[in-house]
């Protein structure tokens, strides 16, 4: 088959990468010189712990199977099995903790609950107190800013892949081929659009507006190298606010939370690149349109909660951004995967979800699809 991917973030380009790999030849476009969203503006987190029972965590389970069997091949994404550790304090924190790690499905996210003292044995930069941290072996982390690009490198070498940047589709030609705005038209056997969180012209067009899928904007920091390993990466109790693996009488009791946090829907997840340093977030907007500018007071409070875990001052900032993600609000989907045309399909709104599950989220078009 020929397969037109339109979208080069890391959702679009795993769906390449399966078609590629089961033989068939794939023309990637994206508007941009080069992936500029939410793929790049994330944790490069593969993240397994919080994700909803059934569908969605198996969807996580297989896509942590695949992120790890791609980084064997491409070394370059910056695989590693590093896990999560989140601290917890109060008594009704430890109480969330708790009940996650009885819950059935426990074992297959990896969950333990550790002491302080067992908690600085896996991760020693952890110097701040706690009463104790629930453990996931289960997640990862991959390299946000380099991976797709390590990917498209990768698949360029087979031969049978073509990417083509700067170039935005803006109509459907006949029933598997589209137009970009330089005038030319790509055919395929099939057409997959992976656009993320541009919900606007084609798009509306082609699903009438009537879309499952908000966008949420996000605020996030990274560091200048810290001076030492972080072995696992971190979430605060805040956290178990946003993620339905959480969810339980204990937490819907009522956790209090600082007011910076709850006014702008904080939690603090935090992972170590390779150089280094630390990438730090995150915040939550929902309404639209989002202000056009990033505030202090996310940071200030960020920065206090890390430095508290640590035990330390936090290294200078240098890198402060926003970014926006699609998000599917179906709570019975993963994603948001619809044909809109004869061979036509669209696969949006991962949302926070999205580095995580792109992987096995692009097999499951790959099988629904007979590729």
């Amino acid at each position: 088959m020929r397969v037109i991917v339109v979208g080069a973030g890391v959702l679009g380009t795993m769906h390449a990468w399966h078609a590629v790999n089961r033989g068939h030849q794939v023309v990637q476009i994206e508007r941009e010189a080069d992936a500029r969203g939410a793929s790049l503006r994330n944790f490069g987190q593969i993240w397994v712990s919080g994700r909803a029972a059934g569908e969605e965590l198996a969807t996580a389970l297989r896509a942590r199977e695949l992120w790890e069997a791609v980084g064997a091949r491409v070394p370059g994404i910056g695989f590693r099995a590093n896990g999560s550790l989140t601290p917890v304090r109060t008594e009704r924190e430890l109480a969330v903790a708790e009940a996650a790690a009885a819950a059935p499905d426990a074992a297959a996210r990896g969950f333990t609950l550790l002491t302080p003292g067992e908690a600085r044995a896996l991760n020693p930069a952890l110097r701040g107190e706690f009463a104790a941290a629930l453990r996931c072996e289960r997640d990862a982390a991959v390299e946000p800013r380099t991976a797709q690009r390590a990917l498209r490198e990768a698949l360029a070498e087979t031969g049978r892949y073509t990417f083509l940047p700067g170039r935005e589709v803006r109509d459907v030609v006949g029933g598997s081929a589209v137009r970009d705005d330089h005038g030319d038209v790509h055919h395929g056997d099939a057409v997959v659009l992976c656009t993320g969180a541009w919900l606007g012209g084609l798009v509306r067009e082609l699903t009438g507006g009537e879309l499952p899928v908000r966008r949420v904007r996000l605020q996030m920091m990274q560091t200048a190298p810290l001076g030492e390993a972080l072995t696992t990466s971190v979430a605060d109790a805040d956290s178990f606010r946003y993620y339905p693996a959480y969810a339980s009488a204990d937490l819907e009791a009522g956790q209090p939370q600082a007011p910076t946090a709850a006014a702008h829907r904080m939690q603090l997840l935090m992972v170590q690149r390779l150089d280094g340093g630390l990438t730090i977030g995150d915040t939550h907007e929902y309404e639209h349109p989002f202000a056009f500018d990033t505030l202090e007071d996310p940071y200030e409070h960020l920065t206090g909660v890390v430095e508290s875990l640590l035990g330390r001052p936090l290294p200078p900032v240098r890198r402060r951004w926003a970014g926006v993600y699609a998000q599917c609000t179906d709570p019975r989907r993963v994603v948001c995967r619809r044909q809109v045309g004869d061979r036509i399909w669209l696969v949006t709104g991962p949302g926070g979800r999205g580095m995580t599950c792109s992987p096995a989220i692009a097999e499951t078009t790959a099988n629904e699809l007979d590729w």
